[in-house]
């Protein structure tokens, strides 16, 4: 199962996320929150982390890049497991690290899922709108 949609749920005063439902089921064995680029948050399944956390363990520690990412991926990741309502709590770290307050932006991507402040989220999409647009595949060369 891909996620995908946009939606705009609220955080509660406790900083719970009610997940989409049509998430929910693919979530429900447990997840991880963590960091992601662009200062979003990161929803992954708990068996599709483990792939990832898999990735960056098979990269040589010899590389910057890899241990930036490593420790970024890592450092600020939660376990969690949705309750009977289909909520997740987000630890206070990761809400300021991507400027979370009541709303928040939720889409999928494919295997995942990221949370977004709604201004980060108009600011980024308007200027990948942009770039999406302009994409020309090259023809092939025989």
């Amino acid at each position: 199962m891909f996620f995908m949609g946009t939606y705009t749920p609220k955080l509660d005063e406790k900083g719970r996320l009610f997940l989409p439902a049509k998430f929910r089921d693919r979530l429900a064995e447990g997840l991880v929150v963590t960091q992601g680029q662009e200062n979003c948050l990161v929803v992954w399944p708990a068996d599709v982390f483990m792939e990832e956390a898999r990735r960056a363990q098979s990269t040589p520690m010899t590389n910057r890049g890899a241990r930036d990412y490593a420790r970024v991926l890592f450092a600020g990741a939660e376990e969690a497991t949705p309750d009977k309502q289909g909520r997740i709590g987000v630890p206070a770290h990761l809400r300021e690290y991507a400027g979370l307050d009541r709303d928040v932006v939720v889409i999928g991507v494919m295997d995942r899922i990221e949370i977004w402040d709604p201004t980060k989220w108009r600011e980024y999409s308007s200027g990948a709108q942009a770039k999406f647009a302009e994409l020309d595949e090259q023809p092939h060369q025989n």
